[in-house]
């Protein structure tokens, strides 16, 4: 077949932030405020992200990762507890487990969805006495919402907390047993769910993440956990308090706070992140059409309702052929992910290839191809015929 005509002028990554100047001027006024880092803005930005995923409450923190070691540490992850997480994810969904000491354990996933089995879990949990493991972490893949109403059940007959991993997936959901939309950390159904501001996620911060849950008393100590285990709040002190400057360190936290800085940029992006979300869709419903019968590939998931997009995520027998071939071409292709088990750091800790098979066969054929709201329909378009050019001449 021809090659592409159009050529673009940049790189097309798999993924990229969208700077608007709106976003440049609420950085600039923050920068000539009183705050540059625990502000007003802060609670604005919780408060105004809790409305968006329809959750009760909101706790902004440096990152991700941050996020998700605060949650552990929440729900007293001890050393030695047993946490069950999918093997398909980026290694902190297990390592804030580790960080507390904890063991992590691992499902194989649906191959259809990339998403972690709900059955291999109620397989693992059946296998063991009730009790054996404490927690369960479910990761919203690719922008794919993990069904938490099933996963709630499974909680609740073993006695799980859950952790939900919503990183890729603000704006996303899944329909109950009810047919209603239920939003990606909601709090509907898991005791804490977690979000990543970084760059190249829906909604862009620098670096910076976000809690969110329904419960009180976990919001309260995440807030505590965040400022070193600090507490202000004479209602919460165990002293009478000494005047204005009294403060209590009660238990041992973290500086995991997001400045004000941050979350004047994450206010701004979260403005429009519908906006974003929905030119996500529309790109991938553009690659569903053009990779509809194309040979040899495989796309994961597609036209599921509530998908977010983070990924648009194909599958190819020769992996490697194509992602060379696209660097040549200026397409910066990536995958997610190397599996968590087949990570040198967990080998060590006893996991082997061939434990969790069809993670690992998928991860010998992802590729997760340019996706991001700037993406224009004419840099689509010369992804695709790049893509079929290669696939053409490797399946005659």
């Amino acid at each position: 077949m021809p090659k592409p005509s159009f050529h673009p002028t940049r790189a097309l990554p798999y993924g990229r932030q969208h700077i608007t100047e709106a976003d440049v001027a609420a950085v600039t006024a923050a920068l000539q405020s009183d705050y540059l880092t625990q502000g007003p803005t802060v609670g604005e930005f919780e408060k105004q992200f809790a409305a968006y995923v329809g959750a009760q409450y909101a706790v902004a923190v440096s990152n991700g990762t941050a996020a998700l070691h605060l949650c552990a540490l929440a729900l007293d992850v001890q050393p030695g507890q047993r946490v069950i997480t999918t093997p398909l994810t980026f290694a902190a969904s297990a390592n804030c487990v580790r960080y507390c000491g904890g063991e992590v354990h691992f499902a194989d996933i649906d191959p259809a969805t990339g998403l972690i089995d709900l059955g291999q879990v109620r397989k693992l949990l059946e296998a063991h006495p009730k009790g054996y493991f404490a927690g369960l972490i479910p990761v919203d893949f690719a922008g794919l919402a993990v069904n938490l109403e099933e996963a709630r059940a499974l909680a609740n007959e073993f006695g799980l907390w859950i952790i939900e991993d919503s990183c890729h997936a603000p704006g996303g959901f899944f329909i109950d047993s009810q047919g209603q939309e239920q939003r990606c950390g909601n709090g509907n159904f898991a005791d804490l769910a977690i979000f990543s501001f970084h760059p190249v996620k829906h909604i862009a911060t620098g670096e910076g993440g976000m809690i969110t849950t329904n419960d009180e008393q976990l919001f309260h100590r995440l807030l505590r956990l965040r400022t070193h285990g600090i507490t202000r709040d004479p209602a919460d002190q165990i002293h009478e308090s000494e005047g204005g400057w009294y403060m209590e360190m009660q238990e041992l936290g973290y500086n995991y706070r997001l400045p004000d800085l941050n979350c004047a940029l994450g206010l701004s992006q979260l403005a429009r992140a519908d906006e974003g979300l929905a030119r996500r869709r529309q790109l991938a419903d553009r690659y569903d059409a053009a990779f509809a019968e194309a040979p040899g590939l495989t796309i994961l998931a597609p036209g599921r309702p509530g998908h977010a997009y983070h990924l648009y995520v194909i599958q190819v027998a020769d992996r490697k052929g194509l992602y060379d071939f696209l660097k040549t071409r200026q397409i910066f292709a990536q995958v997610h992910y190397i599996p968590v088990h087949r990570m040198p750091y967990y080998e060590g800790l006893g996991w082997r290839a061939g434990d969790f098979p069809l993670a690992e066969k998928y991860y010998t054929q992802c590729l997760s191809i340019p996706l991001f709201p700037t993406l224009t329909d004419e840099e689509q378009d010369y992804v695709v015929a790049c893509i079929t050019e290669f696939l053409t001449e490797n399946n005659q």
